[in-house]
């Protein structure tokens, strides 16, 4: 525990592991208590590309913690990001939420959806046949299909749901073209994450709940792994990786005690 403590700075997964739904889990304030008084760098990278950093930190402080929007970074900013250090000033059509649209005008990328570079596809619960057929079109005729994850599927209060990885699928099939995926496991999230911190990998920890999303995207960043058992991934699980985490706790609460 001494080690992770000793870290500079930590970056951190968030559902499954600061939060479930609406459930802030056991040992979070505390946690977030101890990086602000330490004076700890820390951020927060979530795979979700539905709400903006600001809409994430009124979640938190719905739940009692203040933690300003400075302190996130989204998968729809790592795609916007990439997308204009790819094609400065290119279009796109995006289907999925405000918050993508939202990221996508931040780095001059505006809407087109007659002939745009790229069809971006994140997390929407407004996915219709109509959309579906729309960027179909568009990549037949040449835009490139970019996925902000490839989650496949999502865990909420309710049970699982389809995310972008599945949402994009039918795209895939029916133009025979695969998309690029942004988001963890895709190390430019973690690169976004340290370039923010402003620190040496070697002074950093990242926390997930995922091996399959969340550690393999540290390792291969170079970057100490805690995995927590607080979200998906069961201890049972880990003899079903080829990989491991360095550090394996029952959620971030573990690192004070």
């Amino acid at each position: 525990m001494q080690e992770i403590r000793n870290k500079k700075a930590f970056i951190c997964d968030m559902d499954g592991v600061i939060y479930h739904g609406s459930k802030i889990l056991d040992g979070v304030r505390e946690f977030i208590n101890w990086l602000i008084e330490q004076n700890k760098k820390f951020v927060f990278l979530t795979n979700s590309p539905e709400r903006t950093p600001h809409e994430l930190s009124m979640k938190l402080e719905r739940m009692g913690l203040k933690v300003p929007a400075s302190h996130f970074y989204t998968s729809a900013m790592a795609t916007a990001e990439f997308l204009s250090a790819q094609k400065p000033g290119c279009t796109a059509y995006v289907i999925g939420e405000a918050a993508l649209t939202k990221a996508m005008y931040d780095k001059k990328i505006y809407m087109n959806d007659v002939n745009p570079d790229y069809v971006v596809l994140g997390e929407t619960r407004t996915y219709n046949f109509e959309k579906l057929e729309k960027a179909i079109e568009l990549v037949s005729g040449g835009a490139k299909l970019i996925g902000a994850n490839p989650d496949t599927v999502g865990v909420t209060e309710k049970g699982i749901m389809p995310a972008t990885g599945s949402l994009i699928a039918p795209i895939e099939i029916a133009t025979g073209k695969k998309a690029y995926f942004v988001g963890k496991p895709n190390p430019l999230m973690l690169r976004h994450g340290l370039k923010i911190l402003d620190c040496h990998s070697a002074d950093v920890a990242f926390i997930g709940d995922r091996m399959d999303t969340d550690i393999i995207a540290g390792i291969e960043s170079n970057i100490d792994t805690v995995l927590v058992l607080s979200g998906v991934t069961k201890e049972s699980d880990l003899s079903l990786f080829p990989y491991q985490p360095k550090y394996v706790l029952n959620g971030v609460g573990d690192i004070l005690r």
